[in-house]
């Protein structure tokens, strides 16, 4: 009996395993394209593939990862936002604030939060219940959060006094697992069951694919594309929180390149600008892609200045890959 019980499993799970493996066919190639950057520069610089280096990759990609997991959600929906690098900026430079004036560093998070939910539910508003293009209202929320960041301390830095809150970044709430790593993870995880096996999940897909049709279907597509403008501004500003533990300084531009870099995480992982496509282990790949790239440059020795063109012809590799993969398909 075991034996005829057990035979039946085997072709189910190599058939769920094939399965898997064609829908996240562009994560392994990214994955792999990402392996073979760390072994063309491991033929200048060998420590590329060390512990230390391999920590420090990760943790300077996890801010990136956390912001492009918002991203990828409003990508999805056919929509775009350019607000996420200042709200990243306002976010830090306000729970800085906060931490100056005596706040426990749990209230001073809660309140940088809340900077990015407030921004995030501004551009959802004013694109589903106004009615304006998502570039037109992202890009006036990035250049007024952009300023305020500014305004509320003058454009100097804050540094962060408070000796407990680098447990945010470099604490541990799982033994074994840093808490960088560990929100990335829950992050990805939690997004990509979303999509994947919720019903919120399969709005947001719809409505990126054909809104009039999710709206003739009963989808909530406003208060679809609102959600995921909060979900991006919440991602935001906990990315900025992560970012803040991390270095213990609140700069008004610290921000500035995040947003490209979180659109280009989502774009080199899959997503379509166009809406309809996307998922979360692509947009992590992405992100990790372009911190490795951008250590890859730092260790063999490369002009600095070289980063964003690197990282621009991955962009259109990717691009390209992608359309001819539509093409075929």
């Amino acid at each position: 009996m075991p034996v005829a019980t057990a035979a039946p499993a085997l072709p189910r799970r190599a058939g769920l395993m094939l399965r898997s493996l064609r829908y996240y066919r562009s994560e392994i190639a990214i994955a792999a394209a990402i392996l073979l950057i760390d072994a063309v520069v491991s033929l200048w610089s060998p420590q590329v593939f060390t512990g230390g280096n391999t920590a420090n990759v990760a943790q300077a990609a996890a801010p990136l990862v956390v912001m492009a997991l918002g991203v990828l959600v409003v990508v999805i929906t056919g929509g775009i936002d350019l607000s996420v690098g200042s709200t990243f900026s306002l976010s830090g430079m306000v729970a800085g604030l906060a931490l100056g004036a005596g706040s426990s560093w749990p209230v001073a998070v809660l309140v940088g939060l809340g900077v990015g939910g407030a921004v995030g539910l501004a551009n959802g508003l004013l694109v589903t219940f106004v009615g304006l293009a998502p570039f037109v209202v992202t890009l006036i929320s990035y250049a007024v959060a952009g300023s305020l960041a500014f305004v509320i301390t003058d454009g100097h830095s804050i540094a962060i006094l408070d000796p407990d809150f680098w447990m945010l970044n470099g604490g541990a709430l799982v033994p074994g697992i840093v808490n960088y790593l560990l929100f990335c993870l829950l992050g990805v995880a939690g997004l990509e069951f979303a999509l994947r096996k919720l019903v919120l999940g399969r709005w947001v897909y719809a409505v990126g694919s054909n809104d009039k049709a999710a709206r003739l279907l009963g989808i909530p597509v406003r208060a679809t594309r609102c959600g995921v403008y909060v979900l991006s501004g919440l991602c935001a500003a906990f990315s900025s929180m992560l970012s803040l533990s991390y270095i213990s300084n609140a700069e008004a531009t610290s921000g500035g390149n995040m947003m490209l870099q979180a659109i280009a995480a989502c774009v080199i992982g899959g997503a379509s600008l166009f809406g309809g496509t996307g998922s979360a282990i692509g947009a992590m790949l992405g992100a990790v892609m372009i911190t490795v790239i951008q250590n890859g440059v730092n260790l063999i020795g490369i002009n600095s200045f070289w980063q964003g063109s690197v990282t621009g012809l991955v962009i259109l590799v990717a691009v390209l890959i992608d359309r001819v993969t539509k093409a075929r398909a």
